[in-house]
């Protein structure tokens, strides 16, 4: 008999991961952060909440949405592109004005504030 073997992969977890501090970001102002691979763009808002997408623009492919324009919608936080102006909710990463293209959306990590560190939900492997 043979027995095969195949290489032992690590499987990745789920944890928080400090990304910045608190004092780092400005609020209603992006901040971009480079997080393994991803490149996330950080904002403050006015009720102190962090909120974490990609920075990288699905329309263009430009990393630029942390230079966005910062705004609401119906009192939800919004992005826009600095791009081609399309507009994100930044709690789900969906887009909200298209310009007249097909949605896309950005993908959006959870983030969190201990004490003054930024934590971002990120997957990581072992």
């Amino acid at each position: 008999m043979t027995l095969t073997t195949a290489p032992i992969t690590a499987a990745p977890i789920t944890t928080w991961i400090p990304v910045c501090r608190l004092d780092d970001l400005e609020i209603e102002r992006g901040r971009a952060a480079l997080v393994g691979d991803d490149q996330i763009a950080l904002f403050l808002t006015h009720e102190g909440r962090v909120h974490a997408v990609s920075n990288i623009d699905p329309y263009s492919g430009a990393a630029v949405i942390s230079r966005g324009i910062v705004g609401t919608r119906a009192g939800a936080p919004t992005i826009a592109s600095p791009m081609y102006k399309q507009v994100f909710d930044l709690r789900t990463g969906a887009c909200l004005d298209a310009q007249g293209s097909d949605a896309r959306s950005l993908r959006v990590w959870p983030a969190a504030v201990d004490g003054e560190t930024v934590l971002l939900r990120c997957e990581v492997t072992a």
